[in-house]
């Protein structure tokens, strides 16, 4: 099966992978940016968005999952960016693949291991009932006593829809997301080097990307350079967007 994608403008190919819980939409307003100079793929990927549902879900399925939709679109020699869980498919994918990517952009994740961090978020989305919550403002409020961070749950709730009249669901598959949400922090593989051009782009507000990291960025990815965002935090694009768009173009050429 071929992930679902948004394609948009013309030119050379730019490739954009949404973060854990997110969409293509997320990125739908900076894609249509990008698309005066590039023909934008904005790309959901296995278990996310209008892509399809898997038990299984890992970064080698992930990077397999973006190699088969390369394949099937015939794009070569396009730039590639990767949004945290997004990031880590797009390095491994970079790695595996070096000679189809151009330049690389990662956005506020870095190659290491990360401790899953997203139990609250999981409780949460499996407490709702659409049964009983039967409403965005009643699945809200169902969420908001796991979730207190009013931002974190705006975003996902992008993803609750219509399944049919009075019928809400998740455009995400929750359950092979919960099952196997110790694969979200997952290292890149301890020999994986990718040599092109590498941007990574970190929130000055957030804490994925720390200075002890620049050592295990410089091993994995020799060429890279590391940009900070100001006034943003672990969604960067979102909340900044201005200063995330400059960096990228810029970066581009």
């Amino acid at each position: 099966m071929i992930l679902h994608s948004q394609i948009l403008g013309e030119g050379k190919p730019l490739l954009i992978l949404h973060g854990y819980f997110g969409s293509s939409d997320n990125w739908k307003t900076l894609g249509n940016q990008f698309a005066d100079n590039f023909q934008v793929h904005l790309i959901d990927q296995r278990n996310h968005g209008r892509s399809f549902h898997a038990e299984d879900f890992n970064y080698d399925l992930l990077a397999q999952d973006l190699y088969e939709y390369v394949q099937h679109h015939q794009l070569e020699n396009f730039h590639l960016i990767g949004h945290s869980m997004g990031g880590k498919t797009a390095m491994l994918f970079a790695v595996k693949y070096p000679d189809l990517v151009d330049k690389l952009i990662i956005v506020d994740i870095s190659p290491k291991e990360y401790k899953p961090h997203h139990n609250a978020i999981l409780a949460g989305l499996n407490s709702v009932d659409f049964s009983l919550q039967n409403s965005r403002n009643l699945v809200d409020e169902q969420i908001a006593k796991y979730i207190p961070e009013f931002g974190v749950r705006q975003f996902l709730l992008k993803n609750v829809y219509w399944k049919e009249k009075g019928v809400l669901e998740y455009r995400f598959n929750l359950k092979s997301l919960t099952e196997n949400n110790i694969e979200v922090g997952k290292s890149l593989p301890i020999n994986a080097v990718f040599k092109k051009s590498t941007l990574f782009l970190k929130g000055e507000n957030s804490g994925y990307i720390i200075a002890e990291e620049h050592l295990i960025i410089d091993t994995h990815f020799p060429s890279n350079k590391i940009v900070e965002i100001k006034n943003a935090g672990h969604w960067l694009h979102a909340e900044n967007p201005k200063d995330f768009y400059k960096e990228v173009c810029e970066f581009l050429g």
